[in-house]
């Protein structure tokens, strides 16, 4: 058991010290400042069980689940992860309040020259205010985009699994 708790430990410290790239840090520090409008805050990375992680639709560790704190008041969580596109992947974030609503979704880097309007905040808009009792569905109550039907389906399904994997987080009352 003793062994085991050491285990986890390192696994944890080692995925810390890697961190987020410094131009994705970037991003994500000023979408973060801009909704809960601040300037100050840390950001501490949510580790979970992998035994529960492991049933998840989303992939949770703590280089891509974070607390949002401001001094010791949780303010809410960041997730950052990829999602497939036609050749490539693209990075997104989704920040969501202390409820788990979603607060706001952002492509953080689109490597593809077709596509590229998921990235708008229009488009992004209607990601806002769903929860973890949400179902996502393309072209029901996500709207397509000409020309970016891969990315959308996949931007869809990640926000999707991400609401089905906080709905499990939260009913084992690990959020």
């Amino acid at each position: 058991m003793k062994l085991k708790s050491i285990y986890i430990i390192l696994i944890a410290l080692i995925c810390l010290s890697f961190g987020l790239p410094k131009s994705i840090q970037k991003k994500v520090d000023k979408e973060i400042e801009e909704v809960f409008e601040l300037e100050s805050f840390k950001l501490n990375g949510k580790v979970f069980d992998s035994n529960i992680t492991q049933s998840l639709p989303s992939a949770f560790g703590p280089d891509n689940f974070f607390e949002i704190k401001n001094a010791s008041q949780l303010l809410g969580y960041a997730y950052i992860s990829k999602a497939p596109s036609k050749t490539d992947e693209f990075d997104y974030l989704i920040i969501l309040d202390h409820n788990l609503t979603v607060l706001k979704a952002k492509v953080l880097v689109y490597r593809e020259d077709y596509g590229g309007e998921i990235g708008s905040k229009r488009w992004l808009k209607q990601f806002i205010g769903k929860t973890q009792n949400d179902e996502l569905k393309y072209r029901d109550n996500i709207v397509a985009i000409s020309g970016a039907t891969i990315s959308v389906r996949s931007m869809t399904t990640a926000v999707n699994d991400l609401l089905k994997s906080l709905k499990i987080l939260h009913s084992k009352q690990l959020l």
